[in-house]
């Protein structure tokens, strides 16, 4: 008898036992799932046995004894914590748009000298010869486009990020 023979004839018996032993349908579904899945992976040993039908609810019982242990050591909560905050996407899309917004507000080279800084990740010796000035006039910029945005968004959630960004 293959596998698939044996579901036709012995799955309705094997789940009326796995319900009677689990107590419930659901939990004896989710235990004659798992055997089934096992079964299937060794099904050759399975029907070499005396009898597979007594070598299937073996495995019931054991699945149903190790799922026991399994989910007794959880302990269900009345309600979902979430493990950390996660930012609302608006929130994200309206801050960075703010910031867009205030940092079309500066000079083209005090916007270019924190973008290639934040965004482009390069140091200052970088910037300044990207933009062919000398790396104090980089700080110089950078800390005049630091202080004016500070300025701007004293009152935004944002005023943290640039703070610390200095």
């Amino acid at each position: 008898m293959t596998f698939d023979e044996w579901t036709r004839t012995g799955l309705t018996p094997l789940l009326r036992f796995a319900t009677v032993l689990c107590g419930s349908g659901h939990q004896a579904e989710d235990v004659v799932q798992d055997v089934a899945i096992k079964a299937q992976r060794n099904w050759a040993r399975i029907e070499a046995a005396t009898s597979p039908d007594a070598y299937l609810r073996r495995m019931v019982v054991n699945e149903y004894l190790a799922w026991r242990r399994k989910w007794s050591r959880y302990v269900p909560r009345a309600e979902i914590i979430p493990s950390e905050h996660v930012a609302d996407h608006a929130d994200l899309t309206a801050d960075r748009d703010q910031l867009l917004g205030e940092l079309a507000k500066l000079p083209r080279r005090q916007r270019a000298v924190l973008v290639l800084r934040y965004y482009g990740g390069l140091t200052d010796h970088e910037i300044a010869e990207t933009i062919g000035c000398s790396d104090g006039t980089v700080r110089a910029h950078a800390s005049r486009a630091l202080a004016a945005l500070r300025i701007e968004l004293k009152s935004s959630p944002l005023t943290e990020e640039v703070h610390h960004a200095h």
